[in-house]
């Protein structure tokens, strides 16, 4: 311990200014661990750069045998889908092959004076003119592709990284642009979906501190975070997936429950593969304010998603990515007590031992001339003064 007389005391009082106290009561053995960890950060500190055998020792560490097995693990999961997608569809598309080459041979039949490859042309140029956004059916009658509607659209989906893929730039200055525009409104729209989700974490943190403080008696912490998480997560599946899919089914012309369902889930999670696009029906009632309302759905959407990402990482017991991070290993334990408690990341973390230093000023006033010796002194040890030293030495 560090001790310093102040200039300004009188005779027979001194005050001592006592450094890294951590706030200790009872016996001289509470010292002990303190002492050691104190003389552990010391030895930690004049110890580097680190031995060779403390860095042999981090070579391999537990997130890096989580690693090795999640590697293969994950492998065997793409094969397991590939495997399972080959068995549900591959008999379907089979189906469908063996009836397009009916209806082929049908036409021919029922127009001799239609040479084969004739045929065959005007399907290769069809098939190149679909793949490039341009539909032969409805080209003549539908909407171009162009429009501020659907170009309005587009940038959402470029920007969103959804990317629905059914229509895209066919000049070469429209995919330069492309380029530069997605380069600059990708991490803005994520600026934009995290700042939305900080503002709704304040009412969701705050309904978490409710449920706390009404069922905090009951159930353990987590358990009222997983149900926190429920209830955040149904809210949001109602909201955006279950009444989304109810509107499309009513407004898209073959559209079912399950495709409009299957449409919200596609794009939320930004997979996008464009099979279903809301608004390209013919004939199509007030197109461009209907593309621009779909643009608010999606962004609401993709908000609510980025929160219960959110929400979901905020549970270490959940968050499995946890393990296969080396910074795992030392990170700091979970804030979820701090949390609950409304300390607002003040408080320590409940599984992290608070082992800084606590800085206090401390008052001592000096012993009278005929106290005892400190040998009779009977005063506890880490509560003793220590000597006083003239101020002439």
């Amino acid at each position: 311990m560090m001790f310093a007389r102040n200039a300004c005391c009188t005779s027979g009082e001194y005050e001592w200014l006592e450094e890294d106290v951590s706030s200790i009561s009872g016996s001289s053995e509470a010292i002990r661990p303190i002492e050691s960890s104190l003389s552990s950060r010391r030895a930690s500190r004049a110890t580097w750069p680190p031995s060779d055998n403390q860095c042999k020792g981090r070579l391999c560490t537990k997130a890096d045998v989580f690693f090795f097995f999640y590697v293969p693990f994950y492998w065997c999961y793409l094969f397991l889908g590939a495997a399972l997608f080959s068995q549900i569809e591959g008999p379907i598309e089979q189906e469908y092959i063996h009836y397009i080459q009916k209806l082929r041979a049908q036409f021919l039949e029922s127009h001799p004076c239609v040479e084969d490859t004739d045929l065959e042309e005007l399907i290769v140029e069809i098939i190149k003119a679909n793949n490039r956004g341009v539909s032969a059916i409805k080209n003549a009658t539908g909407e171009p592709n162009w429009s501020f509607g659907q170009s309005f659209f587009f940038s959402s989906t470029i920007v969103t990284t959804i990317g629905y893929g059914h229509v895209h730039p066919l000049s070469e200055g429209g995919k330069i642009f492309c380029i530069i525009y997605a380069v600059i409104g990708i991490p803005m729209t994520f600026i934009l979906l995290t700042a939305l989700v900080e503002r709704l974490l304040i009412p969701t943190s705050w309904f978490l501190c409710w449920l706390n403080s009404k069922l905090g008696h009951l159930y353990q912490p987590f358990n009222i975070r997983v149900f926190h998480l429920a209830i955040i997560g149904s809210i949001a599946v109602v909201l955006f997936m279950v009444f989304p899919s109810l509107i499309f089914a009513k407004l898209e012309p073959g559209w079912d429950f399950l495709d409009s369902l299957y449409y919200c889930f596609i794009s939320l999670t930004t997979i996008g593969l464009g099979d279903y696009i809301p608004g390209d029906a013919r004939e199509q009632p007030l197109r461009p304010l209907y593309k621009v309302c779909i643009t608010g759905y999606l962004l609401l959407g993709l908000t609510f998603v980025m929160l219960l990402l959110h929400l979901y990482n905020d549970i270490p017991q959940l968050n499995l990515g946890l393990f296969l991070l080396r910074s795992s290993d030392n990170a700091p334990g979970d804030p979820e007590r701090m949390r609950l408690s409304g300390t607002g990341g003040v408080a320590p973390k409940y599984t992290q031992h608070n082992d800084q230093p606590v800085r206090q000023n401390v008052k001592v006033v000096s012993r009278p001339m005929d106290s005892p010796s400190p040998e009779e002194d009977t005063t506890p040890v880490h509560a003793q003064m220590p000597p006083i030293i003239p101020a002439n030495q």
